[in-house]
């Protein structure tokens, strides 16, 4: 059994990663709660930061948060339903003529 764990590839290193999730502020850890996208920890930590320092202010903050999110929200429903996807997703028209008024 030995030879089973002989690998090329290179281990992980890091804790827990529901310690890491518990260790983000409560604000944060809210707002991954209702996120739309699995995000990790640390993605979160770095972003929280970044929009804090670039803001001071923790709901806007936060709204960083929400916008990342919707960036990665399009581009990926661009790449799974094309760059047309809320337009092309809309139901046509019938053609024809119309239902009749009185």
């Amino acid at each position: 059994m030995a030879g089973n764990l002989r690998t090329g590839l290179r281990r992980r290193r890091r804790s827990a990663p529901m310690a890491a999730h518990d260790r983000l502020p409560a604000p944060v850890r809210a707002w991954a709660a209702q996120a739309a996208l699995p995000w990790s920890a640390a993605s979160l930590w770095r972003l929280w930061h970044r929009a804090l320092a670039e803001t001071g202010c923790p709901d806007r903050a936060l709204a960083r948060l929400d916008a990342a999110e919707a960036r990665l929200l399009a581009r990926d429903a661009a790449r799974v339903w094309g760059a047309a996807y809320p337009l092309a997703a809309m139901p046509k028209a019938p053609a024809g003529p119309g239902p009749a008024r009185a």
